[in-house]
């Protein structure tokens, strides 16, 4: 099967992808995947949206999580409280979700209650009303919801740090706008956004759970009719490229000066995009650094010398960039020592590589985290929905364990040599006036 994007796939056509995978393209270009699995009384259904914060100008900076927020306050059939009411009758939960590069709306239900969440999900995504009177009252929650995320500096931290890289590119803005760009924006500017970007070819549907793919993809037809998403025949569009490069800052300190009792600081890089054929080999180096509490950076900075008590590091990948970080919350005093600890185990790294030991045990962490994390219809049906989304294939999960044995330690140590020697960025949020914090 292909790796690449499929936009010439033919509409109509019913696909075997990987065992009790199914895939179906609309003639819209809406596709749709399924995954059954006999033994769940339970279905988790999304509808996944090629669109993120990353996709909006300065001036419409929140424009996508303020779009997921509206389309939950009522349709041309249902109001906010039917759309609820509806789902929770039946035990089912209803959320969505905002990133920089795609949105998702997602249902839980009984498999016998599927039809019902078919037809609400695909309402509300396909013809919200966006009332004027709604647009004004979930402005006012989107603001309480940026000032809350402004009294939690274990988030903001990474707010600052990805400001720290990206600058004012749109990956460096937060996903949730601001209230310099929130409070002006408008209920024509929102609808304007919902329309141009809100269309089938960039729209993935996904199943997982005790399911029929046929009957998924008639009733996801079924509901779609006469909504503004029926629309004429059209190619899927083809996953965000890699290509050119997001460009980065140089690197930079930022601080953000609070009166925390915890100071909270993120030390990193630039790192590699999602496609990056050397990402399993940064899952193994990340799981060995600050992956787990048998992690470098975890036994040398809390377990021997107790200086935090949360110490992780992290690779954050998008379709073209991505970052590489380690964060760290310590009392404002030992946040030097803290810092000095974390440069010289990425030092150490860089120059000596890891071991063979080392290696296997972060292969096993790869492989564990990510069979384990399929064990729920929710995680199944994400997976089948970034595959296609992001990736523009599933790639079957032997296949991935495969990819993880593969890795050998020349390249875990090639690709610290170079990641972890790259000049690194520092993002802090704490009681820091004048603090001069060392490069």
């Amino acid at each position: 099967m292909s790796r690449t994007g499929r936009s010439s796939f033919p509409a109509g056509r019913r696909e075997v992808v990987d065992g009790s995978v199914r895939r179906t393209v609309l003639p819209s270009g809406l596709r749709v995947l399924t995954e059954a699995i006999p033994a769940m009384r339970s279905v988790s259904f999304g509808i996944w949206v090629a669109v993120g914060s990353r996709d909006e100008t300065g001036r419409q900076a929140g424009a996508a999580h303020f779009l997921e927020h509206l389309l939950f306050k009522g349709t041309h059939k249902r109001s906010a409280l039917d759309i609820s009411a509806e789902i929770e009758a039946v035990g089912g939960e209803t959320n969505a979700f905002t990133t920089k590069e795609y949105t998702c709306y997602y249902a839980r239900v009984l498999d016998e209650d599927l039809p019902l969440a078919i037809d609400v999900m695909c309402d509300l995504v396909a013809d919200s009303v966006l009332a004027a009177a709604d647009v004004e009252t979930e402005r006012g929650v989107i603001l309480e919801e940026i000032a809350m995320h402004d009294d939690e500096p274990g988030d903001e931290v990474h707010d600052l740090f990805a400001r720290a890289v990206y600058g004012n590119h749109p990956l460096g803005r937060l996903i949730s706008g601001t209230e310099e760009t929130v409070t002006p924006m408008t209920r024509r500017q929102i609808q304007g956004f919902y329309r141009r970007r809100y269309t089938p070819p960039h729209i993935v549907v996904a199943a997982a759970g005790n399911l029929d793919h046929a009957t998924v993809v008639r009733l996801v037809r079924q509901a779609l009719r006469g909504t503004p998403l029926d629309t004429a025949p059209a190619a899927p569009a083809a996953h965000r490229a890699a290509t050119p490069a997001v460009r980065t800052k140089p690197a930079t300190t930022m601080v953000e000066s609070k009166e925390t009792e915890q100071a909270h600081v993120i030390l990193g890089c630039p790192g590699i995009a999602r496609t990056d054929d050397r990402r399993f080999a940064l899952g193994v180096l990340n799981n060995v650094l600050g992956g787990g509490m048998s992690s470098r950076l975890f036994q040398e900075i809390r377990e021997q010398r107790g200086l935090v008590y949360s110490v992780y590091s992290y690779a954050s990948q998008y379709a073209d960039s991505g970052l590489f970080a380690v964060y760290a919350g310590c009392a404002p005093g030992k946040v030097d020592e803290v810092l000095a600890l974390t440069r010289a185990e990425l030092a150490r790294v860089a120059a000596q590589g890891i071991s063979e030991a080392e290696l296997a045990r972060g292969k096993g962490m790869s492989k564990g985290s990510f069979v384990l994390g399929l064990e729920d219809t929710g995680s199944r049906m994400s997976r089948l929905a970034k595959g296609e989304l992001l990736y523009g294939d599933l790639t079957p999960v032997d296949d991935l364990l495969t990819r993880v044995d593969a890795v050998t330690l020349d390249e875990v140590n090639t690709l610290a040599a170079d990641l972890l020697a790259r000049p690194m960025s520092l993002a802090v949020v704490g009681p820091f006036d004048r603090h001069r914090f060392s490069a």
